[in-house]
């Protein structure tokens, strides 16, 4: 069961009891929370001193009449007031033992309850574009978004994974101009994705060249000017005779210098790149001669969305070979979906969505283009440019549509990166406008993966680390850890095919526990060393506990030369040491976790929860001795707990997609 939810429902009903509308108990009951120190008891209550603010009363005598309405007799101990009106619960140790001990016959759940209420969630993540190779920047979408498809399920609603490829868009235009300019006719027979995947970065490099020179140096060499004479007329003032005036003064003039020394790396780091481009014979001559590739890429773009048959032929032929690495890709991290529709699976509803939002009256033309004004937008989503082509936003308002009349859901969830918050703001606006209220749609936006210099990771060259070698990497890290421990422990030594398995095991899990561990809203700066470390709130960590847990069982194999079962499912839990204890109420709060995650949609609450219990293993282990325990129904009490902590921590892992080993 849910002790928490459980706890709370008992105060909700005790609050009514006071006269707090149902409307507002939320904001009582949230104030009812896990202890975060055991002196306290194991739940704390602190409603009583906003209740008692409202209801004019003292904040003590409220808490008394909440004690008093409370039934709670039967899980915890009569709760105690503290302070001005905290009210401190602490879990009886025969129910907590009785809980645990029904864990044991029910191996696949930890007694953690399917949702009463189940849901249909659409969950739309990863979504990288098929003309490139997918980057550091895809892992959190695909990470996060695989957990909280894992969990949801896990929670008993019914959830279905989407995939919504961008192979439709500007990126395979970049592909059409390179096939019809630059391609290898050879290479293109031979090693057809290395050639794409050459063609690609070739005109993304000559249009990011021309779009530099054309509009980014001078738009950031004005912002500079802009910003040196700014910086100039504060330094000319003269300080105000007032001290704190004039230290404030000079704090501006210092801010308005470092701008100056901000934008000047700036703009010498976009001079580099367009130098570096001249600099190159064969880059030069190319960017020469093909001075107007980006309005030709957009051209190109168009003519696909048209139907041009040429473009429509070659879009068919190599779109193939661009999805082939990434069903690569997904299968080594574990990762499956229920749908891939990419853009182009919409590509026959865009003019009807444009149609049906105009006679509706939602959207109308404007300076050639047809765009939805939204109040309280300074900019008007655009559904079809002047050119005829459409948007992003057509596409995800004809998804949107698709969604609701196949597969009827009652929330969309969109994981993609923060900085497309505009985007989806825009887009929901307008879906519940066109007469989709009626369905939660949310962005489950994240941060952003930083290298040590605090921006966004790149390789030294500039360029995205693609994920295949970030992955590669990580494994070849975690083989090296792996060997060194089978050289201090050589009786234990793993076999060659072993340590392959389990350094993917590691090494895969490490990236992508790191990445779930954080905040999804927060940057994080991506570190191979803290990712593989054995000690803290890492993968490896989680990996290590569990294969410490299970060598308790081996030893007992060992021991006894006979096979056994990890414990008896009838055994009695046995609580006589605060380790005991604290171990079992953890095992007892897997369910609250997993409620926390699917509440706001944030994994890092089950890989704290995780953390959490395997520190508690640790203390309990070091404390309570398990195979030489004084008494036979001990033994058999704390291998049950050992037991539970095993398969607790793989069950964590594996809603996050993370696999265990074994042994390390």
């Amino acid at each position: 069961m849910n002790l928490l939810a459980a706890i709370r429902e008992q105060f909700a009903r005790a609050l009514v009891l006071l006269g707090v509308e149902p409307g507002e108990l939320s904001n009582y009951t949230s104030l009812v929370l896990t202890s975060q120190d055991a002196k306290f008891g194991d739940y704390q209550a602190n409603c009583a001193m906003p209740l008692g603010k409202r209801l004019g009363k003292p904040p003590r005598e409220v808490a008394a009449q909440l004690v008093a309405a409370l039934e709670l007799g039967a899980i915890c101990e009569r709760p105690e007031i503290a302070g001005p009106g905290f009210i401190n619960l602490r879990v009886k140790d025969d129910w907590l033992a009785s809980q645990v001990a029904g864990f044991l016959s029910d191996p696949e759940r930890q007694g953690v309850p399917q949702t009463a209420s189940p849901r249909t969630y659409v969950i739309d993540y990863s979504s990288p574009n098929v003309a490139k190779p997918m980057h550091v920047g895809h892992i959190r979408s695909t990470v996060i978004g695989d957990a909280l498809c894992r969990i949801l399920k896990f929670a008993g609603h019914q959830v279905i994974s989407d995939n919504h490829l961008g192979d439709w868009g500007t990126q395979f235009g970049m592909i059409l101009y390179g096939l019809k300019h630059f391609a290898d006719a050879k290479a293109l027979n031979n090693q057809t994705l290395e050639e794409l995947t050459r063609l690609y970065k070739l005109v993304n490099s000559l249009v990011e060249y021309h779009d530099t020179r054309k509009e980014k140096l001078p738009a950031l060499e004005a912002r500079l000017a802009e910003a040196e004479r700014t910086a100039a007329r504060l330094s000319a003032v003269s300080p105000p005779s007032d001290a704190k005036e004039a230290k404030q003064a000079a704090k501006k003039v210092r801010q308005q210098e470092a701008a100056v020394v901000e934008l000047r790396s700036e703009l010498a780091e976009l001079r580099a790149k367009v130098a570096a481009v001249e600099a190159d014979a064969t880059l030069g001559k190319l960017a020469a001669e093909h001075a107007g590739i980006g309005q030709q890429v957009l051209q190109e773009t168009a003519r696909l969305h048209s139907g041009d048959a040429t473009n429509i032929e070659l879009w068919r032929k190599y779109l193939p070979a661009c999805l082939t690495e990434m069903e690569a890709m997904y299968a080594r991290l574990g990762v499956r979906f229920d749908h891939t529709l990419g853009e182009s699976y919409y590509q026959d509803r865009l003019r009807g969505v444009v149609k049906d939002l105009c006679e509706k009256k939602l959207a109308r033309e404007s300076d050639g283009a047809i765009c939805v004004f939204l109040e309280g937008h300074d900019v008007p989503m655009i559904v079809q440019k002047q050119d005829g082509a459409f948007l992003y936003g057509t596409t995800d308002l004809a998804t949107i549509q698709y969604r609701m009349n196949h597969w009827r859901p009652d929330a969309i969830l969109y994981v993609v990166d923060h900085r497309q918050s505009l985007h989806f703001e825009q887009l929901f606006a307008v879906a519940r406008l066109w007469g989709y209220g009626g369905v939660e749609l949310q962005h489950i936006a994240f941060g952003t993966v930083l290298g040590d210099d605090g921006k966004p990771f790149k390789t030294r060259s500039g360029a995205s680390v693609g994920l295949a070698s970030l992955l590669d990497e990580a494994v070849e890290r975690a083989y090296a850890i792996v060997s060194q421990n089978d050289d201090a422990r050589p009786e234990a030594m793993l076999s060659e095919v072993e340590r392959r398995q389990v350094a993917e095991r590691i090494g895969i899990g490490a990236i992508k526990y790191a990445d779930l561990a954080h905040n999804r809203t927060s940057d994080y700066v991506f570190s191979y060393d803290k990712m593989l470390a054995m000690t803290g709130n890492t993968a490896a960590y989680m990996q290590y506990s569990y294969a410490r847990v299970k060598s308790i069982f081996t030893k007992v194999i060992a021991d006894s030369g006979l096979p056994v079962a990890d414990t008896r499912p009838d055994a009695t839990i046995l609580l006589g040491t605060p380790q005991e204890r604290a171990l079992a109420l953890a095992l007892v709060q897997f369910a609250e976790a997993l409620d926390r995650v699917t509440t706001d949609y944030r994994p890092n609450h089950l890989t704290a929860y995780l953390f959490d219990l395997a520190t508690h293993y640790s203390t309990f282990f070091e404390h309570c001795p398990v195979l030489r325990a004084e008494t036979e129904a001990l033994r058999a009490s704390r291998l049950a707990l050992c037991n539970l902590t095993a398969r607790t921590l793989r069950q964590g892992l594996e809603l996050l997609g993370i696999e265990v080993v074994e042994r390390m």
